[in-house]
Parts: C-alpha cells; sequence; structure tokens
C-alpha cells in the first residue's frame, strides 16, 4: 500500500515586485497554514512521511519545510524536483514513478493548476481545485510507484485551511 499527499503550496507574497515567480515567497498567511496544516496531518495520526518532495521554488520548498517541521521530518532531507515547477501532469507522474519502492507514504508540495490535475487524473474521486495549503490524500494498492494510472487509487480526503475557524 502507497499513500501519496498531494498538497499545493502555501499562500505567497505579491509584494515584491520586482521578484521572479520562481523566487516568491510566502506571506503571513502562508507561513500560517503550511505548519496548521501539517498539524491537521498528525491530527489524522499521519506521522512522518517517508518522503517529502517539493517544486524549487521559494513558496512551494518553504510550504515543505515548514510542514517538514511540524512532523519531525527533516528539512534538509526534502527531495527538491525541478520537474515540479512550472510542467504538467506527465512531468509530476514522472517524478512520482521514480520514487523508491520503500518509500510506503510520500508528500509532494507544488503548483496548481497541475497538482489539481494529477489529483483528478489519479484519484476516481471529482477533487475541486486545490486551494493553497490544501492537501489531498491518495491511497494506491500497489509495491510501486511506477504502477500509478489512471483513476487507480483509493481517496482519502482533501482538506484545506479554509474548513477551519483561523
Amino acid at each position: 500500500m502507497k499513500t501519496l499527499y498531494l498538497m499545493r503550496h502555501a499562500k505567497s507574497s505579491w509584494d515584491l515586485g520586482n521578484v521572479s515567480d520562481r523566487d516568491r515567497p510566502l506571506n503571513d498567511r502562508g507561513r500560517r497554514d503550511a505548519p496548521f496544516m501539517a498539524q491537521q496531518l498528525l491530527a489524522r495520526e499521519i506521522s512522518q512521511p517517508d518522503l517529502i518532495i517539493s517544486s524549487p521554488a521559494v513558496r512551494a520548498l518553504s510550504t515543505a519545510t515548514l510542514v517538514a517541521r511540524e512532523l519531525e521530518y527533516d528539512p534538509s532531507k526534502i527531495l527538491v524536483e525541478d520537474d515540479l515547477y512550472n510542467t504538467e501532469r506527465e512531468e509530476y507522474l514522472a517524478v512520482i514513478s521514480r520514487i523508491k519502492p520503500s518509500m510506503e507514504e510520500v508528500l509532494l508540495v507544488a503548483h496548481n493548476n497541475t497538482i489539481t490535475d494529477v489529483a483528478n487524473f489519479l484519484s476516481p474521486q471529482f477533487v475541486p481545485e486545490l486551494p493553497t495549503a490544501g492537501i489531498v490524500c491518495l491511497h494506491f494498492d500497489t509495491l510501486s510507484w511506477k504502477n500509478l494510472e489512471r483513476d487507480s487509487a483509493e481517496f482519502g480526503f482533501f482538506d484545506f485551511p479554509k474548513n477551519y475557524d483561523l
């Protein structure tokens, strides 16, 4: 059994007009929501993933780092994948297919619209557009990450910060 958590990066700042898209940081809400959503994972008795993979964009990697700290996952072990920035579903699926079979629970932090597209490709249940810091949990009855196909997941949950009074 494999479990994949697809997380959209937390809310980023648009205040720095001269910063490239890749270098946009999290804003205050993003810095609050990312660890909060990690706490929601803990509340679901999800402890430490075997692997966290992140886009190299500052907002995604910052989200992954904040979540990792809450889950007591060493942030220096976050795998940064260039193929998760400004790419399409096929690149995301290729990243997932390269995950070692020994990894049972994986958190992938990246960007919309692609992360929502991947969730809807893999899940038999429709997933609305992932809001910032939103998480979709999918379970797969397989031994290898290479075997994931369209609608091959069992839907776990869809959660996001606005589900709570923050």
